[in-house]
């Protein structure tokens, strides 16, 4: 009997990269890439749907050739191809079983964030692990915005369909996202026990591990001495935290595996007052998004 996988739940730009990395370098636990299973019905629709981002099937080519060959270089991912290849015909639940079993007893941790944006993927997900953990990882809205914007420009708003049409030219507005990502998450979590799921601020997190960790470890059941939380505070000893071998580079946010070290948050708390940054027309943050952060417990 092996256990159920840990699901980090957050929209991108939420520290879902440096959080799975953490939680992995527990003695009992293993971090994996972004793997992008649920995204489809088969190996084989997945593996075609990534036809033109390649960069979506670098975490599972990473993740087989680190379990299966211990290592991850040119000839072990051409490897992790060829495991993939044999599979293509399987459902992705049998796959990521399989990753389960390999993991040796250890909890899978899993943060792809691609899993939030359809409800058939939280089903497909649900379906093959129904007693399966989930973190619902938050950021403040104004930090996962502006980081959003940082990062990706305006091509990742667009694609989420971040825009606020209310404007003449339409505005770019990331809370868009933020809003309607953390709704499907709720969503999704409505239909799940309770003792399956924890809520916990990113920011929390990172700026206090020392408090944090261990209230995770123990909620999964985990030993929580000072050596295995001691181990969570050095993400960047994952063997995914760093750029990869020429054919399967990423994985992961490309900027935290450059420099994967524990890096707190700098600077006072973010506010939900005031204009936004990215709007050139002085708005804030829209009442809906207001009272969910509040929610959230940010102010």
């Amino acid at each position: 009997m092996f256990p159920d996988p840990l699901f980090i739940l957050a929209p991108p730009r939420s520290f879902t990269s440096v959080v799975c990395s953490m939680l992995g370098q527990h003695p009992q636990m293993y971090g994996l890439p972004e793997v992008n299973l649920f995204v489809a019905e088969t190996l084989g629709e997945m593996w075609g749907f990534y036809a033109r981002r390649r960069f979506g099937r670098d975490g599972l080519l990473r993740a087989v050739a680190q379990l299966y060959a211990g290592e991850q270089t040119i000839q072990t991912i051409l490897l992790a191809q060829r495991w993939i290849q044999m599979r293509l015909p399987c459902d992705t639940g049998t796959v990521f079983r399989e990753l389960v079993e390999k993991a040796n007893g250890a909890i899978l941790v899993d943060k792809s964030p691609i899993t939030i944006l359809r409800a058939e993927y939280f089903q497909r997900l649900r379906r093959t692990f129904p007693r399966a953990r989930f973190i619902h990882l938050l950021r403040h809205p104004r930090g996962m915005g502006e980081s959003m914007l940082r990062t990706f420009g305006n091509a990742m708003a667009l694609r989420m369909n971040a825009v606020d049409y209310s404007t003449d030219p339409p505005t770019i507005d990331p809370q868009k996202a933020w809003y309607s990502l953390h709704i499907n998450i709720l969503t999704f979590l409505a239909t799940v026990p309770e003792e399956q799921v924890l809520r916990i601020q990113g920011e929390a997190l990172l700026c206090n591990p020392d408090c944090h960790l261990p209230r995770i470890a123990e909620w999964l059941g985990l030993r929580t001495d000072q050596a295995a939380i001691e181990e969570m505070k050095h993400p960047e000893r994952s063997p995914f935290a760093c750029l990869g071998p020429p054919n399967a580079r990423f994985g992961g946010d490309p900027n935290f595996l450059r420099d994967p070290r524990l890096k707190p948050a700098k600077g006072k708390p973010l506010s939900l007052a005031g204009p936004l940054p990215w709007r050139p027309d002085g708005k804030g943050f829209s009442r809906e998004v207001k009272d969910l952060a509040h929610e959230f417990g940010y102010c």
